[in-house]
């Protein structure tokens, strides 16, 4: 075929190109642009404010020699088709492109939420414009996050400390985490007891529980209640007054959008959500699967939408009825309605492009981290077209005297959809006036008498405000209307990049940085992570991809009362003092106490008397575990990115590591091959890139 009759298809990613490449003819040619091709400077603004907020946009220097290529594969080519992936970002890279190419009349976009080749070729059959209200979108966001951190950072090198930066999303998610912070630090605990009584009703024994009494919800405060209360109890005859039996139907979980994704896999499987969307590219963009070479076998990962295509669903029933049963599929096809209010960015929720295409069966394809996302989302979307799970319910309430105690029990009649996707212990809601949950209860009758074998008392606190995991903190951001599908991973890994917040055993916790950069904030730019701004301009950012608003105007509006207020504060705010976490150690060199300190490594001790003394030391935190290989003491160590890991205090003479924390007051487990220093961890994002190794700060 002569050259000028070549179809060219540009694509972010080579892996995709790779992928959709198998399903075209030898007339195309697939081609990468990795990623954006034009983008504002990294040394400047980039954007003329007095000149209806213009984006000076240039090509990376990193870019150059792609942007050569793309424009010599382009001029020998008789059509262009830009490929890029179905959302605001990837439209901006088509628009970009297509601006370097000299904006070539020739040139079609087409978009595809699998990469399939039906999805391909229907795709190719219908090109379309490229979508400038989506473009628009984009670019306005791009262009507020540019003036909110160029134009703050630098005031908070000035007030808090040099190398400091702020993003607008990111404040508020920072925000929310503070704030969560302070309400645990001034919760109160609570004391209260509970009564569990174990009956025998002939020969089987259950336990009920204490709830009421003279009608009313008992609360028992203290342990010489809780006394008085057993001692009446003991006195008194137990009787069955009640006996309810019920069925219960549960309904599936619907397929997974973006951010249940993220939580399910950091609930589930451990994972961050910045490794979550790492796994779901690839999965996305297509694994070899032996034979029949790259296949994409997940739907587009970044989407709030909860739409499934009518043929997904079709052969989803079908692989159902097939595997499980007629039983098993639901009378009518299962649709989910979308909740969140912009959702639009993709036109199905994730699922397998092939339901047939069982995790048993690309199992030997996958790595580990694949295989178990792919699970994951393959699980998830079968269930949710699965009938729905029947379970038969017993209540028993038991009279003593004054007192009334229940017990509870379930067990399932019928699996339906909890064949495939088991309920997780977190998606488990606690019914308090439910009783002791037994597994069993016996048949009994209104009236029947029941022996008492023993009384337990069981004292509780109750308990602050569970600090944000990264599940939690995405649920709050979508529940907010703050970020979008593909923003919630960017947030998390900026605010813990740039040491504002730590994990800790999965939970969020805001530094000392963190916490003087939010209240700097809180008090000088309130608005800027105000909740509600924030969720109202992802309002508008979505009704200009819709082509209702125009971007410039919103821009506009924020910055000149942003900019006045700006200047204010650059000259009225007063420096902010962060205050260091005291050590109970003592500074060898002047005496002072040591305080922690954050560094570009991570946390390490410093001179409280500093810049007098100078005095650094590395911050070692043991843990009461011993490791397994020399019995010395496991200590919390960092990689040389900073990242946190468990091993041995003998380091680097003993090599024992893990990325877990071992139990308290017993020998640490020896780790397999997949924990040791060098080696990729399993279950931890971008710990593949780094080699456990302890750093001085």
């Amino acid at each position: 075929m002569p050259e000028n009759n070549r179809q060219l298809i540009i694509v972010e990613s080579p892996t995709k190109a790779k992928t959709l490449g198998k399903f075209l003819g030898a007339g195309f040619e697939v081609t990468a642009s990795n990623g954006h091709v034009r983008d504002l400077p990294k040394s400047k603004l980039g954007i003329d404010v007095d000149n209806n907020f213009e984006p000076d946009y240039t090509i990376p220097a990193d870019k150059k020699e792609i942007v050569t290529r793309l424009k010599k594969e382009a001029t020998s080519a008789k059509d262009i088709y830009l490929a890029t992936d179905p959302d605001r970002e990837g439209e901006a890279i088509a628009w970009h492109i297509n601006f370097i190419l000299g904006a070539k009349k020739s040139l079609k976009r087409i978009a595809f939420h699998e990469i399939t080749e039906g999805a391909v070729k229907e795709a190719l059959a219908n090109p379309r414009p490229i979508n400038q209200a989506l473009v628009d979108a984009q670019q306005a966001r791009r262009v507020l996050d540019r003036l909110v951190g160029y134009k703050l950072s630098p005031l908070l090198w000035r007030k808090v400390r040099i190398g400091l930066s702020a993003g607008r999303v990111q404040s508020v998610a920072l925000r929310l985490i503070v704030d969560r912070e302070r309400e645990v630090e001034a919760f109160k605990p609570t004391e209260y007891w509970s009564i569990e009584a174990k009956v025998r009703d002939g020969g089987q024994e259950f336990i009920a529980t204490l709830l009421r009494r003279k009608g009313e919800r008992i609360v028992i405060s203290s342990a010489a209640d809780a006394d008085l209360v057993e001692v009446d109890l003991r006195k008194l005859d137990l009787t069955v007054s009640d006996v309810k039996d019920s069925e219960t139907h549960r309904q599936p979980y619907p397929p997974f959008t973006t951010s249940s994704l993220q939580q399910a896999a950091a609930n589930r499987l451990g994972y961050t959500s910045k490794k979550t969307m790492m796994v779901a590219q690839q999965l996305y963009e297509g694994v070899e699967l032996g034979g029949e070479g790259s296949v994409g076998l997940i739907t587009y990962m970044r989407t709030d939408s909860l739409n499934l295509s009518e043929s997904a669903i079709a052969g989803v029933r079908a692989f159902i009825e097939g595997k499980f049963g007629k039983e098993f599929v639901p009378p009518e096809a299962r649709h989910y309605k979308t909740k969140s209010k912009g959702a639009q960015e993709a036109h199905e929720a994730i699922r397998p492009t092939l339901a047939t295409r069982s995790p048993e069966a690309v199992k030997e394809h996958l790595n580990r981290d694949q295989l178990r996302l792919y699970e994951l989302i393959w699980q998830r979307f079968t269930a949710s077209q699965m009938a729905e799970a029947t379970y038969q319910k017993r209540a028993i309430d038991i009279s003593a005297g004054e007192y009334l105690l229940r017990a509870s029990g379930s067990k399932i009649s019928f699996p339906g959809w909890l064949k495939v996707y088991a309920v997780a212990p977190e998606d488990e809601s606690k019914d308090e006036e439910a009783g002791h949950a037994n597994d069993n209860l016996p048949q009994v009758k209104t009236g029947e008498k029941l022996t008492l074998l023993d009384l337990a008392k069981l004292q509780h606190f109750t308990e602050p405000p569970a600090r944000y995991t990264e599940a939690s903190l995405i649920k709050a951001l979508e529940e907010y209307g703050i970020g979008r599908p593909s923003t919630y991973a960017p947030i998390i890994s900026t605010i813990t990049s740039r040491r504002y917040v730590e994990r800790e055993e999965r939970k969020l916790l805001p530094t000392p940085l963190g916490v003087a950069v939010n209240d700097f904030l809180v008090a000088n730019f309130p608005g800027i992570v105000d909740l509600n701004f924030t969720a109202k301009m992802e309002g508008e950012l979505d009704e200009v991809a819709e082509g209702i608003k125009k971007w410039q105007p919103i821009i506009a509006e924020f910055y000149g009362p942003f900019a006045k207020h700006l200047e204010e504060v650059t000259e009225t705010a007063k420096r902010v003092k962060i205050i260091p976490q005291l050590s109970d150690k003592i500074c060898p060199e002047c005496g002072k106490q040591l305080v922690i300190r954050i560094g570009r490594f991570g946390k390490f001790l410093a001179c409280s008397g500093y810049p007098e003394c100078k005095h650094t030391e590395k911050l070692i935190e043991k843990i009461d575990a011993k490791c397994p290989e020399d019995g010395g003491d496991i200590v919390l160590l960092r990689t040389k990115k900073g990242r946190p890991f468990y091993g041995c205090s003998n380091y680097p003479r003993c090599k024992y590591m893990s990325w877990h924390k071992p139990q308290s007051g017993l020998q640490a487990e020896s780790k397999t091959t997949g924990d040791k220093p060098g080696s990729k961890p399993a279950e931890k994002d971008d710990a593949a890139h780094e080699t456990p190794v302890a750093e001085a700060a």
